[in-house]
């Protein structure tokens, strides 16, 4: 991953952050990460947004396979003028559309500025965009302009699992600073999401100095298996269900977070946190 020279990073830093993009982190299994963003997606276009499922990770398990994305057209090939953005962005139902960063998770330092201004302009046309990614052993997203979008943690009750969510923050902190992360809770109560959250933002204040806010939780639901077992989100097969009513409480925070954002653009120092 290329650095930014001085110039570049002032640009950055003067334009502000983008706060309509939200890059999602799991210390789950990738098909569960998957499997929840595909959920949201669906949910959020429901609500009559305009979303784009951007999959940096590019594995056989990320939410590009998932949405039967082309890795052969993609925003990097965009950038190097090779595909059409209109050939690289797939329309996967109404409101939702699909496309891939690049062929592979980790891009060669000369792409990433081209890529950059491709992403932002991609992104500027939808109303929400939610990237699938990971951070590499150097603990950077694939691209820099990640590190302004709104980060949200996805964990469950799993010990192991509030621990590596808990490392996933201090290592994003220790490369890029003070500042707030999203916690979603998979496979818990309302109750015992609120506790896990509770917990989890009080050490990430006391030894991180970091602010934590609480998103919203899906609670263990079979139906949403057996709609992945369909191919379908369970928004689609089971709409009563109460994984399909949490998917539809997320997605509205997330609005919410987006639109009251919109007028803080341009003054990165009031910051903004999910979950008021």
């Amino acid at each position: 991953m290329a650095s930014f020279d001085q110039a570049e990073g002032l640009r950055r830093m003067l334009a502000g952050p983008k706060p309509r993009v939200f890059t999602f982190l799991s210390a789950l299994r990738e098909d569960e990460k998957s499997g929840m963003l595909v959920n949201l997606g669906v949910s959020l276009a429901r609500q009559g947004n305009q979303v784009l499922m951007v999959d940096a990770r590019a594995s056989e398990n990320s939410v590009g396979a998932w949405l039967n994305a082309r890795h052969d057209q993609t925003l990097l090939d965009v950038a190097r003028q090779q595909r059409t953005m209109k050939e690289a962005v797939k329309l996967v139902a109404a409101g939702l559309s699909v496309t891939m960063l690049a062929r592979h998770a980790w891009l060669p330092p000369e792409s990433a500025r081209p890529l950059s201004r491709v992403f932002d302009t991609v992104a500027n046309s939808s109303d929400l965009v939610i990237v699938d990614s990971d951070i590499n052993l150097d603990d950077v997203f694939p691209l820099a302009t990640l590190d302004d979008s709104e980060l949200v943690i996805q964990v469950s009750a799993d010990p192991d699992m509030i621990k590596a969510a808990y490392g996933l923050i201090k290592r994003i902190s220790n490369r890029v600073g003070r500042r707030g992360y999203g916690i979603v809770v998979s496979g818990a109560s309302e109750k015992e999401a609120r506790l896990i959250y509770t917990n989890m933002a009080q050490a990430a204040s006391r030894y991180l100095a970091v602010p934590l806010h609480y998103v919203g939780n899906v609670p263990e639901d079979e139906h949403v298996r057996k709609a992945a077992h369909l191919g379908r989100s369970v928004i689609d097969a089971f709409p009563k269900a109460l994984a399909s009513l949490a998917f539809s409480r997320l997605a509205e925070q997330l609005a919410r977070t987006a639109r009251s954002t919109l007028c803080l653009e341009g003054v990165p120092e009031l910051g903004v946190g999910l979950g008021m």
